[in-house]
C-alpha cells in the first residue's frame, strides 16, 4: 500500500507546476543555492498543508463557501504581484543575478518559495482527495497514518525537486554568458508568472 502511495506521490512531483516552475527558474537565474533555500520555504508550504489535512482542518476549509475561491485569489494576486515586480518600468527581474545587483536575502528566498506553496490550493485538494484512499482504520489512528503519508510524500518531493535544481543549475553558466540574457531574463520570469496566475484563475478547482 504504501508502495503504491510513494508512486502516486511521485506522479505527483514530477508533473509540471508553479513550484516545479518556480524552483526550476530560480535555479537558473541564480543558481543551485538559492534555489535550495526557496525549496526549503515549499517544503514547509507542503508541512503546512500535511498539517492541516492531517487534523481535518482543510476538510473544514473547503466546507466553507468561498473559503477556496479566496485562498485561489489570494495566489493569483501573489504571483501577478511578482510579474509586476520582474515587468514594471525601471525594475530588476525578481531573480536577476548579477554584480550590480544585491541579492534576495535568504529570508525572502524562504518566504518566497513558502507562499509559492501555502497559496496553491490545488495542493490542499490533492492531499485531502489523495490521503483517504490510503488510509484504512483498521491498521492504526487515522491522524499517525495520515502524517506518515505525508511525510512520505514530503520526502519524495524533496528529493526529486532536489535532483531537478542541480540539473537545471548546470545551465546558469550559460545564461550567464549569453548578453541578451539578461534583458530577457525580466520578460521571461514576468510571462512565467503571469501564465501561471492566469492558469490559477480559470481553474475550475472545487
Amino acid at each position: 500500500m504504501l508502495l503504491l502511495f510513494a508512486f502516486a506521490a511521485l506522479i505527483m512531483v514530477l508533473t509540471p507546476g508553479p513550484n516545479m516552475i518556480y524552483l526550476v527558474t530560480r535555479s537558473v537565474t541564480q543558481g543551485r543555492k538559492a534555489a535550495m533555500i526557496s525549496l526549503l520555504g515549499v517544503a514547509a508550504g507542503l508541512l503546512f498543508h500535511i498539517t492541516l489535512v492531517s487534523f481535518g482542518l482543510t476538510s473544514i476549509l473547503m466546507a466553507i463557501p468561498y473559503a477556496y475561491t479566496t485562498l485561489k485569489a489570494i495566489g493569483v494576486m501573489y504571483l501577478l504581484y511578482m510579474a509586476w515586480q520582474a515587468l514594471k518600468p525601471g525594475g530588476r527581474a525578481v531573480f536577476e543575478h548579477t554584480g550590480q545587483l544585491k541579492n534576495d536575502t535568504p529570508l525572502r528566498l524562504f518566504s518566497m518559495g513558502l507562499f509559492t506553496s501555502i497559496l496553491n490550493p490545488k495542493i490542499a485538494v490533492f492531499y485531502l482527495s489523495l490521503f483517504p484512499q490510503f488510509i484504512k482504520p483498521e491498521y492504526g489512528p487515522v491522524l499517525t497514518q495520515s502524517l506518515t503519508l505525508g511525510f512520505i510524500q514530503l520526502m519524495i518531493s524533496f528529493t526529486v525537486n532536489s535532483l531537478i535544481i542541480f540539473s537545471a543549475a548546470r545551465v546558469t553558466r550559460w545564461f550567464s554568458t549569453n548578453p541578451s540574457w539578461v534583458r530577457a531574463q525580466r520578460w521571461v520570469m514576468g510571462s512565467v508568472f503571469a501564465g501561471l496566475a492566469l492558469k490559477m484563475a480559470l481553474d475550475k478547482g472545487k
